[in-house]
């Protein structure tokens, strides 16, 4: 591991060695708060023309990188991306969310799901990862992400976001071999998807599982848990040095259970008390969070407190300062910069 000191920070602290400070990257990094990137959407209205054409997603991954050099540079993309590929035809609604034609409702619409050939269906994907390797070199760590099973499931067959979950609930309750078939399904897509994404050269992935915080703890180790371990299993089969990390947005109740996933991190949301979430997670496990968004509204004496007090909590080792959640929309993009500012100068044996 001689080489190790010129690999980007946060794919050092990601694999769990000792780094000089915890690396830091905003989920939503790219998007609403920026008006570099509110600009670009004048020009490409649909987000899936922004997500899709190559040059357009790499400006819009690098406007945060430029702006702030962040540790990590995520590509832009949405956990949808990858449904048509499996025949599953969607669009993405500005401010709204995915939107799927025609929702999987039935065992028949399940049996026409194909594999899903990432280089066929996602050529975009390669063009932007490639290039954002090229240009940050090592000064970061560039990521990819899926969305995990439950949460493309439930995508698919409520047809849009949803406050109830009502329809894949009836599902899960009333037709569970049905259901069991599409997670099945999607965890081998999405297993794929993620080789693809490394293959690609992403060096650390996120698979988020947005929806799994609306299941009971028993029903997420039925429909959530499963389907999270079958997609890192295979992808550790092949690419066993890649750091994985899972989000569960509301995961204060099965924090727990998602150490039981496989993945290498876990993403903890601002719902839990970092210090409460290492206990509860254990020492060896890593973590990453977990600032509210919401305090980035605040002062900049109160966002410095709040850094310091999330860094001191998570320990000097295997933490990778984030917010709990995506930086909100409203977000001054100025209090963005400090925050990356003021987590550029910590150092661990400070924090310590």
């Amino acid at each position: 591991m001689g080489v190790s000191s010129n690999e980007p920070l946060l794919l050092r602290a990601a694999r769990g060695e000792q780094v000089e400070r915890p690396p830091v990257w905003m989920m939503r990094q790219a998007g609403r708060y920026m008006k570099a990137y509110r600009d670009l959407r004048e020009k490409y209205p649909s987000f899936r023309q922004r997500s899709e054409i190559p040059d357009v997603a790499i400006e819009v991954s690098l406007q945060p990188w430029r702006a702030f050099q962040p540790d990590g540079v995520i590509l832009f993309s949405d956990i949808v991306t990858p449904l048509p590929g499996l025949g599953i035809d969607m669009d993405i609604a500005e401010g709204k969310g995915p939107i799927i034609h025609s929702p999987i409702r039935t065992q028949e619409q399940i049996d026409k799901l194909r594999p899903l050939d990432a280089d066929e269906s996602l050529p975009f994907i390669k063009t932007i990862l490639q290039s954002l390797r090229s240009e940050v070199g090592n000064k970061s760590t560039v990521l990819g992400f899926v969305g995990a099973p439950w949460t493309l499931a439930a995508y698919a067959v409520e047809g849009k976001g949803s406050k109830t979950y009502s329809i894949i609930k009836n599902m899960a309750f009333s037709n569970s071999a049905v259901l069991h078939q599409l997670l099945t399904k999607l965890a081998e897509a999405i297993a794929n998807y993620v080789r693809y994404q490394i293959d690609c050269g992403a060096q650390v992935v996120q698979m988020f599982d947005s929806w799994a915080g609306q299941l009971s703890p028993q029903d997420y180790e039925i429909f959530a848990l499963p389907y999270q371990k079958m997609v890192f299993e295979q992808v550790k089969q092949t690419h066993p040095d890649i750091p994985l990390i899972l989000l569960v947005s509301g995961s204060a109740g099965v924090l727990e259970r998602m150490a039981k996933s496989g993945a290498d991190i876990i993403s903890v949301d601002w719902t839990v008390d970092m210090a409460d979430a290492r206990a509860r997670l254990g020492k060896s496990m890593k973590v990453q969070g977990n600032l509210d968004p919401g305090v980035l509204f605040g002062s900049k004496e109160f966002i410095r407190e709040r850094i310091y007090d999330t860094v001191n909590k998570a320990g000097n080792r295997g933490h990778i300062l984030n917010l709990g959640h995506g930086v909100l929309p409203e977000t001054p993009e100025d209090n963005v910069r400090f925050f990356f500012e003021t987590a550029k100068q910590l150092n661990t044996a400070v924090a310590a």
